[in-house]
């Protein structure tokens, strides 16, 4: 309303003493469904507004009304004179006021006292839309959390039902994978001594090289040594570095069947024990405690992500870049599975990409570890973006990429556990996640 002609109604029908009145903190001024002829400006202090259901014994704060408010709109302009909620004095009020009595000022230039007021009620009107609108969104947000809230509860209990079978199911493989292990070792021991050696080197490191870097080093060999490229891309795998002895060159072939034994049983292994964190990690969707206890090297559970998805992988260019980093305190678990969730949406989302590449980069920043996975895939759009963290939210809709929207919500949920952060940002060339985790005390130096 404009300033002007409010000061004019303040002083023609507000600012004669015999229309002012003090009113005590704590006492009403309106009584929800009592009479009330007057309308009220507040001079100063500050009142609030209560409404009651019928049948309801408690009252709703509807409203609170400070300095250059009026009260009593509704029932003085609507002559209804019924008070349509409950006003009390929060603390001690001056209050102006006007009746059904009071006559119009300047009558023939103004019109009478409802046209003069017409812009105080439009105001009023247009103010109560507001309120109503912002209670509505925030209802609203408040029923999405809910809702949220009750999903995570399903899931919580879901997986709580799952969780005990699968963990069976995981622990049979485990322990089976030992056992077969040893068996074998055993058996090469006697009918093949010499080829224990190449098992005990792939189940001791596994594959410790990417992609990338197997085909440099696979160029490599074929050069020095003359070996056709698939066999020398397998040997690049089992020794990623340093020269190949005689040991390795006599027979190639059968010492990298040997050595793929003791590959494959050594990520057997790592994928019983990823697999008992995934369901540990489901289970903690809803709950803000995570353990960790461990103090591990940043870098090396990468590389142990990556192997897991050697499979998703083979088709994508990966490039690693790390640096020197210090030891985090976190679960190498947990941690893994926050890299081999962002890295398999990326390898997922260059589905049709001509010459896919994910770069990954560690640094160290202000006692933050910082950590960058970048691909080349299409640009996620704004909206997609805002929501990218939130569960249930996934674009994997069809076929065998079909999503539940729970991989990067927990990953965000196990990121901010320990105190750090993800970000996205997306465009044309590329999209990046960006994760920061703290440097525990005590644990600065390499």
């Amino acid at each position: 309303m404009n300033q002007e002609k409010l000061q004019r109604l303040i002083d023609a029908y507000f600012s004669q003493e015999e229309r002012r009145i003090v009113i005590p903190a704590g006492e009403t001024i309106l009584e929800q469904g009592a009479d009330n002829d007057r309308l009220y400006y507040v001079c100063s202090g500050e009142l609030e507004g209560f409404y009651q259901e019928e049948e309801s014994e408690s009252q709703v704060m509807v409203f609170s009304a400070s300095e250059g408010a009026f009260i009593g709109v509704h029932s003085f302009f609507s002559e209804t004179l019924i008070a349509s909620s409950t006003v009390v004095s929060k603390t001690e009020s001056e209050l102006g006021w006007i009746d059904t009595k009071t006559t119009a000022v300047e009558l023939e230039r103004y019109g009478p006292l409802t046209a003069q007021f017409t812009p105080i009620i439009v105001n009023e009107l247009s103010r109560r839309q507001r309120r109503a609108m912002q209670e509505s969104i925030e209802k609203e947000k408040a029923l999405q959390k809910l809702y949220s809230a009750e999903q995570m509860t399903t899931l919580g209990q879901l997986a709580a039902g799952i969780a005990h079978e699968l963990n069976n199911a995981v622990g049979v493989l485990s322990s089976k994978t030992e056992r077969l292990q040893s068996i074998i070792l055993e058996l090469l021991e006697e009918i093949h001594p010499e080829a224990s050696s190449f098992v005990d080197q792939g189940l001791m490191n596994g594959q410790n090289i990417s992609s990338s870097e197997v085909r440099t080093r696979g160029r490599e060999i074929e050069e020095r040594y003359g070996l056709e490229r698939d066999l020398a891309r397998e040997l690049a795998r089992a020794v990623p570095s340093g020269e190949l002895s005689t040991y390795w060159l006599s027979a190639p072939e059968k010492a990298i069947r040997y050595w793929n034994i003791g590959r494959d049983l050594h990520d057997m292994r790592l994928a019983a024990r990823h697999s008992v964190g995934i369901v540990r990690s489901v289970k903690q969707l809803g709950r803000t405690d995570i353990d960790t206890d461990e103090i591990l090297d940043v870098n090396d559970s990468i590389n142990k992500a990556l192997v897991l998805l050697q499979s998703d992988l083979r088709r994508v260019s990966v490039h690693m870049s790390p640096a020197a980093m210090p030891m985090v305190k976190a679960s190498a678990t947990e941690l893994v599975q926050v890299w081999a969730n962002v890295i398999k949406n990326a390898s997922d989302a260059m589905e049709k990409i001509q010459s896919p590449e994910i770069e990954i980069s560690t640094r160290v920043s202000d006692r933050f570890v910082l950590v960058t996975i970048a691909n080349n895939g299409p640009e996620i759009d704004e909206v997609t973006r805002r929501k990218i963290f939130q569960p249930n939210f996934t674009t994997k809709k069809g076929g065998l990429s079909f999503g539940l929207g729970l991989g990067l919500a927990i990953v965000k949920r196990i990121i901010t556990g320990y105190g750090g952060s993800i970000a996205v940002k997306s465009n044309q060339e590329k999209t990046i996640f960006r994760i920061k985790l703290p440097v525990e005390d005590g644990h600065g130096k390499t």
